[in-house]
């Protein structure tokens, strides 16, 4: 096969799959993972897709973001045990924040019942998990709720962040990079996030593998700012070799 007709399949596979998987690929066409790279670059040159950890998406998805169901299906194995491997770091007793997202709402799930917390969250996933646990004192930001996270965004959300100090905080986040830091799509979740990472004292970042790199829309936090990232062992070495160059404790669950 030539390389013009393979990179055509894949522009063709990247919009009806919506995503590349370079090692996926490469077993399919019997090529080094180097040459679906390279076609992917190829692809990227002609505006077609862009490259992302580990593939590429096509253009026009760039502006989709996922809802909530949809997120949670993806990586499933990869959230759970990285939830299970921040489970460690839920103090005792004192004040918790988390975040939305679906690795955070597992997270919250798998909270023991002899924790003394007083839970901050702007995720209604998160809040429902822990409304009934009566050894929770739980607080739920207020604002426009986004359909698309389930989040609680704008300023009576702001407002209220302002006012707190909080021992730990759980982030998720659309995609991180050591160059570009946490990001999401949203400004208005942007700025949230922005503000609860100011709030806390101590920052856990809970990411998967394969939102290395995806950098997004706002950034709402460099990742100098995190104190624990806590991903899985998807990651390639090129990205270890670049998150060692950061501050923050690695935790690869």
């Amino acid at each position: 096969m030539y390389g013009a007709e393979r990179q055509q399949l894949l522009a063709q596979r990247a919009r009806r799959d919506g995503r590349i998987d370079v090692t996926a690929a490469a077993a399919e066409f019997e090529v080094a993972p180097e040459t679906i790279r390279r076609d992917l670059a190829a692809l990227e040159r002609q505006g077609l897709v862009r490259r992302v950890y580990g593939g590429a998406i096509p253009v026009e998805r760039l502006d989709f973001e996922p809802g909530v169901s949809l997120r949670d299906q993806t990586n499933a194995g990869e959230k759970e045990r990285i939830a299970r491997a921040a489970l460690d770091r839920v103090p005792s007793r004192g004040t918790v924040l988390f975040d939305a997202g679906t690795t955070t709402a597992r997270l919250a799930g798998l909270l023991p019942a002899d924790r003394e917390l007083t839970v901050v969250t702007n995720s209604l996933p998160v809040a429902n998990q822990l409304a009934t646990r009566n050894n929770y004192n739980l607080h739920l930001l207020g604002g426009r709720i986004r359909g698309t996270t389930l989040a609680t965004v704008e300023s009576w959300a702001l407002d209220v962040l302002r006012g707190l100090t909080i021992d730990v905080g759980f982030f998720g986040t659309n995609g991180f990079s050591a160059a570009r830091g946490c990001t999401t799509p949203d400004p208005a979740e942007s700025a949230v996030k922005a503000a609860m990472v100011r709030a806390c004292r101590k920052r856990v970042l809970l990411a998967d593998h394969s939102k290395y790199g995806d950098d997004q829309f706002s950034r709402f936090a460099e990742l100098s700012e995190i104190d624990v990232l806590v991903t899985d062992e998807g990651l390639d070495e090129a990205a270890l070799d670049e998150l060692k160059q950061i501050e923050a404790e690695v935790v690869l669950a």
